[in-house]
């Protein structure tokens, strides 16, 4: 869930890109030999350019700021489970 759209590039007035991360429930047990934070890859999309995030604990709220404007290609990672979406960040 976004709490501000549109994401964008560079916040202005003390505004963030916050976002509500909700998994569904697992269908099989978690691996709880994996770290519970949620690491994030992220790809421009047409680019080779990747950066890496993490927010920490299980999916939850995080501010998630990207360094470029366009639509980025994101891998999730937490407890074991994967998922995968696009977020799209525009010019503020």
């Amino acid at each position: 869930m976004l709490f501000g759209y549109p994401l964008t590039q560079a916040t202005q007035d003390g505004a963030n890109n916050k976002i509500l991360w909700v998994s569904r429930p697992a269908t099989t047990s978690s691996d709880t030999t994996s770290p519970a934070a949620l690491a994030i890859t992220a790809k421009l999309d047409g680019t080779e350019t990747r950066v890496t995030r993490e927010a920490t604990g299980d999916p939850g709220p995080s501010i998630i700021d990207m360094p470029q404007a366009d639509c980025w290609h994101l891998e999730l990672r937490w407890s074991g489970r994967t998922d995968t979406m696009d977020l799209v960040y525009t010019h503020s």
